[in-house]
């Protein structure tokens, strides 16, 4: 189940799907970003915006009895939400997938997408409401542009990288296919995976407590904003085996920056070399590692991304 305004990687759906067995009674989904909503609705719910799936026995099942349990709920506001009602007559819990992105928010969700959890990307709602998920395009050019990177590499889509520029001294974020961030300073990798709030909850709000998972805020101070470089194309290279990806700076920040450090206003370009994993998920999860090449084009960094070597650590 999904909604119109939903965007679905469907090879990441069917990596998400095949880790379960589908002769058993499975209800796949997940929740609401903004704590309001599933106070409201139910922590236990599916959302239907970003998308559930029923396994073909539990489908069976609800078959038989769907007709009676709906009308037994009546001021339910829709069919996720009676459908979970009818989940609990069956006995049947959510599994949540948090690659299902219900995305009840307002506003520029970069801070979301930017820092992706370490899940498969699914799905995309509220694609009507929310700012496109690239600058100066509308959201249908924003969703065709992430389609490059989605058909060379899906299961990397917008999986995050973290690591350090240390003759700089520079923290470096790498959202492979979508974005990278360049921030004055060594930050944590704690600190990096958490989103930035650049968006407001469904209410409409800022306020960190009305989020349904850990952000931290959006600098007001020059010095410590991210530069920040949006996708500008991507190719596979079949010689080496490697997809180069492009990304080139959003634009430079105003604010006078006092630090005594490099500053990143002189890098106009990102590249980023990473080499296909379509067996990404069969892993137990975690982060690829992601390392500053040298390079000796002024005005550009050149990242290479992949899995973690033995010992390797972000530190």
């Amino acid at each position: 189940m999904g909604d119109d305004d939903t965007m679905f990687v469907v090879e990441n759906l069917v990596r998400v799907l095949a880790k379960y067995d589908h002769n058993q009674f499975y209800y796949i989904g997940s929740s609401s970003e903004t704590h309001r909503q599933n106070m409201e609705f139910s922590y236990n719910m599916a959302y239907g915006g970003g998308g559930f799936a029923i396994s073909y026995p539990l489908a069976k099942a609800l078959e038989k009895m769907q007709d009676q349990c709906i009308q037994r709920y009546p001021r339910l506001y829709g069919s996720d939400d009676r459908i979970q009602a009818c989940m609990a007559e069956l006995g049947v819990p959510l599994t949540k997938e948090i690659g299902f992105h219900q995305l009840d928010l307002f506003g520029n969700v970069f801070g979301l997408l930017a820092t992706h959890p370490t899940a498969p990307l699914v799905s995309l709602h509220h694609l009507d409401v929310i700012e496109p998920i690239f600058p100066n395009v509308n959201q249908v050019q924003a969703l065709q542009r992430l389609k490059v990177p989605m058909q060379l590499d899906s299961a990397a889509l917008m999986q995050q990288s973290i690591c350090y520029d240390k003759s700089n001294n520079w923290t470096i974020s790498v959202s492979w296919g979508y974005a990278v961030q360049i921030f004055r300073g060594i930050l944590s990798a704690r600190e990096m995976e958490r989103p930035a709030r650049t968006f407001l909850n469904w209410y409409r709000r800022r306020d960190a407590t009305g989020f349904a998972f850990n952000t931290r805020p959006f600098s007001r101070n020059g010095c410590q904003r991210p530069f920040i470089y949006v996708l500008s194309n991507a190719l596979f290279n079949p010689w080496t085996n490697q997809t180069a990806s492009e990304y080139v700076l959003q634009r430079n920040l105003s604010d006078k920056c006092k630090w005594k450090m490099a500053d990143p206003s002189q890098i106009h370009r990102v590249q980023v070399y990473k080499k296909p994993d379509p067996n990404l998920w069969d892993k137990s999860p975690r982060r690829n590692c992601c390392r500053v090449l040298p390079s000796n084009r002024n005005g550009t960094i050149a990242v290479d991304v992949g899995e973690c070597k033995e010992g390797e650590i972000v530190e």
